[in-house]
């Protein structure tokens, strides 16, 4: 598996550990990880603290040159909030565990020339499947259902 994907399920399993929603998030530039997080909703009551926006929030202010080299890695397709932002800053490339739980905003983001890869990672599938079983509200909550 991927060094930077694995890091991403660590941090995923970490929000599941504080009692939150599963799903983690790394910014790359350049083969160094320059930010890592994930979803805090629960844990800090943030209404916009998901995995890739807390990745990005932990890599602190960056020129506008440094995302545009960067790759996003997170454990589940990015929602319209997180693809917005990957947008707005001009990230090129996002490498996805797995979309079968969740289909974000893949076409969006091809469309407007970003890079997707998935990954179809059967841990990232797993812990989401775990998590849903446990808390299905929490789940339809962090999806706006």
């Amino acid at each position: 598996m991927d060094k930077f994907l694995a890091a991403a399920i660590a941090e995923a399993r970490k929000g599941y550990e504080e009692g939150g929603i599963p799903i983690g998030s790394v910014l790359v530039h350049k083969g160094k990880i320059i930010g890592r997080g994930h979803n805090k909703r629960v844990q800090e009551g943030s209404v916009v603290l998901h995995g890739e926006m807390d990745a990005l929030e932990n890599a602190g202010r960056q020129p506008a040159s440094i995302y545009r080299e960067c790759v996003m890695y997170t454990t589940l397709s990015p929602c319209s909030m997180c693809s917005g932002t990957i947008l707005l800053y001009g990230i090129p490339k996002v490498v996805i565990g797995e979309n079968r739980t969740f289909m974000g905003e893949e076409e969006h983001l091809r469309s407007r020339g970003v890079e997707v890869e998935v990954a179809d990672n059967k841990e990232c599938y797993q812990l989401m499947q775990q998590f849903i079983e446990e808390k299905p509200t929490l789940w339809n909550e962090d999806i706006g259902e």
